[in-house]
């Protein structure tokens, strides 16, 4: 008789995988939950369109006549253009989150605050009417906040694949403050 067969009969195999099973449970690592928006109203100002296609090649554009500015854009693939207005009343966030490319954001009424989680040190970032900040996009995770007393308005411009999402959430990252909803 070989050692399994001994082990079933004498049903001594469920107690030597019981341990192994625990074993991995306690040593495997938690999927991480992601963070909800929490509270901000967006707009499709694009609407009733979802967004903008641009066939591959369209955005590729060059300008280097200025003497103090180039522009060079080259995207290759079908690419959806979104344009959102996003509201944020006092303690409302975005939640953890990255797009699947490139943002241009300005706050357009309020003051936001900015948490980068590529940031070791999570420095918030303060931005007021009229500021504009870029999010690459690409895996780079932020959260956008109201933490002040007043409604704050920000307009976001985002360039993504054809048919992509426009918003991936992420899990908070461990080296930011717990950032909850109110």
């Amino acid at each position: 008789m070989n050692l399994l067969t001994y082990f079933k009969k004498t049903q001594i195999l469920p107690l030597l995988i019981a341990p192994a099973v625990i074993g991995l449970a306690t040593f495997t690592a938690a999927p991480a939950i992601a963070t909800p928006v929490c509270g901000v109203v967006s707009e499709n100002l694009l609407a009733p369109v979802p967004a903008a296609h641009f066939p591959s090649g369209l955005l590729d554009l060059m300008c280097r006549d200025l003497p103090v500015w180039d522009l060079i854009t080259r995207v290759h693939g079908d690419s959806d253009l979104y344009v959102t207005r996003h509201t944020y009343q006092p303690g409302n966030h975005t939640g953890w989150h990255t797009h699947p490319g490139p943002s241009l954001i300005t706050v357009v009424q309020g003051t936001l605050t900015v948490y980068e989680a590529a940031d070791p040190t999570c420095t918030p970032r303060i931005l007021t009417a009229g500021q504009s900040f870029t999010d690459i996009g690409c895996g780079d995770v932020h959260l956008v906040r109201n933490e002040w007393t007043s409604v704050a308005v920000d307009v976001a411009v985002q360039i993504v694949p054809a048919g992509a999402p426009r918003r991936i959430d992420a899990p908070a990252p461990g080296n930011c403050p717990t950032i909850d909803c109110p």
